[in-house]
């Protein structure tokens, strides 16, 4: 049982990739850096199999809980040390990220979910009561920090003074503890999978204590080994937009795309297996997460340092982040999806995309 549960591609993964940073700290080569890409392959790939391990060890929600919750935490470390090295510079780096980040989860991920599983199941069910309180709770999060400095006359500009900024911040965090009370205490059964699901056969069998802490430590190890390996490889990203012309947000676009890659497989892993409940747990709580983290770690780092920090988004974007809210309201108000709903958030995401590139 405990091959099946730890199968040994899984944990050389992220210790291949330790070792090939680690060389890579030395000398420069295009060798390494293509081998670092397909180390970071498999690092993601071992981050998905060790959270469903987790998942199933724990049970829902709390284990797409914490898969949400470390991938966050350590893309927040990420943000805040590339803040940091780059200074004032960095102004917008957060509202890019995180704006990128509520993009692709809800068009992207959320669209291949809905498309994977009305492919194979032709139609889907999930709690309606969970969802709706998770869309609620990321609409006003998402307009309150992205979409209102752009409305504010204290400052010039799309950025919040001081104490706006303090208050928007403490606003973020007690919605996401909000919300995080709700999931996991006083109204865990708004998100737990029907019987159906429940029933349904997944590829990894549930662990012991002792595994599941094993696993643990395991999902930490590989999601440390993506990030790090996705900031090392950043500055090659850089450079390849750069030699293309696209716009720098491209950048943004394609680092919480590798950070995601995570969540993002073992949503629609989830949603293939007849689990859309848990894979919409998955793709709005990392939503969520993302913001109710990000902004308060950055926005506490930009009041210690008096560095400005962008945050309101621009006209262009604004329009698609309400139309994304809008059409995510409507998909997921009904409690049955189709492959409709999935390719209508599919489209959605690649006019996201397109419109990045050629603004």
């Amino acid at each position: 049982m405990t091959s099946t549960l730890f199968p040994l591609w899984s944990i050389a993964a992220p210790l291949a990739s330790g070792g090939l940073l680690v060389l890579a700290h030395f000398m420069s080569s295009g060798w390494i850096t293509i081998l670092l890409g397909i180390a970071l392959l498999g690092s993601v790939l071992a981050a998905v199999h060790h959270a469903e391990v987790v998942a199933h060890w724990l049970g829902e929600p709390l284990g797409t809980l914490t898969l949400t919750v470390a991938i966050t935490v350590i893309e927040v470390s990420l943000i805040v040390s590339m803040m940091m090295a780059g200074g004032p510079a960095t102004s917008a780096l957060a509202r890019d990220t995180v704006f990128a980040a509520i993009m692709l989860i809800l068009n992207g991920m959320v669209g291949l979910c809905l498309l994977v599983g009305g492919l194979r199941h032709g139609e889907q069910t999930f709690g309606l009561l969970g969802v709706s309180a998770s869309l609620a709770t990321l609409a006003a999060v998402a307009v309150l920090t992205l979409v209102l400095p752009d409305y504010t006359t204290s400052a010039a500009g799309p950025v919040y003074t001081s104490s706006q900024l303090a208050f928007i911040a403490v606003v973020s965090l007690v919605l996401y503890a909000t919300f995080t009370l709700v999931q996991t205490v006083r109204h865990r059964d708004y998100f737990l999978p029907d019987n159906a699901q429940n029933n349904t056969t997944t590829h990894v069998k549930p662990a012991r204590t002792g595994e599941g802490w094993v696993a643990a430590g395991l999902l930490l190890l590989s999601l440390i080994a993506v990030v790090v390996t996705a900031e090392t490889l950043a500055p090659h990203v850089e450079a390849l937009v750069a030699a293309a012309g696209a716009p720098k947000s491209v950048v943004g676009i394609l680092i919480a795309l590798l950070v995601l890659l995570p969540e993002g497989l073992a949503a629609v892993r989830a949603a293939r297996a007849d689990r859309l409940q848990t894979s919409l747990n998955l793709a709005i709580g990392s939503a969520l997460a993302s913001i109710g983290l990000t902004i308060p770690a950055v926005a506490l780092l930009a009041l210690f340092t008096g560095w400005p920090l962008v945050l309101g988004i621009d006209a262009k974007s604004s329009v698609l982040l309400m139309l994304t809210l809008m059409v995510a309201t409507l998909s997921l108000g009904t409690g049955r999806t189709t492959v409709l709903q999935g390719m209508v958030h599919l489209v959605i995401c690649a006019v996201y995309i397109f419109t990045t590139i050629v603004p």
